[in-house]
């Protein structure tokens, strides 16, 4: 069975009308989601996962030549992906002498954790959006 979204079937669409009515921005709802977005992309790799949870659960600050030890990547791969993390003001760093340590910003964890739950929240709450198909 296919679901029209309650737009006209062509047939009954007259020519110079829209087919998909209500579907304009909808401003605060649309930043959130481009915010979300964003939020993904960040934790859309396995590396950027794994870093976080190694810091997360060291709960303090980690050398990068430690974490290389963590990963099966190089020093090189493993400072771009932190650096990421970083724009993304998840981690941040603390310089002691030639090496830079690196820890969890927690507050920023936690407002990334609600953004993205109430994206999910927003998405499901849309009609059609958490029911079964």
């Amino acid at each position: 069975m296919t679901r029209t979204l309650g737009r006209p079937q062509p047939a009954e669409r007259r020519r110079g009308t829209r087919c998909c009515e209500g579907v304009a921005p909808r401003g605060a709802l649309d930043e959130a989601l481009e915010r979300a977005a964003a939020d993904f992309d960040v934790l859309a790799h396995p590396v950027r996962l794994r870093l976080l949870e190694i810091l997360a659960r060291r709960g303090g600050e980690v050398c990068v030549c430690d974490l290389e030890h963590a990963l099966p990547v190089k020093q090189p791969t493993i400072s771009h992906h932190l650096r990421l993390l970083r724009q993304a003001g998840l981690v941040d760093t603390a310089r002691k002498g030639l090496f830079a340590y690196y820890y969890v910003e927690p507050a920023a964890l936690a407002a990334l954790r609600a953004r993205v739950g109430q994206a999910l929240e927003a998405l499901a709450a849309a009609p059609g959006g958490g029911s079964e198909r």
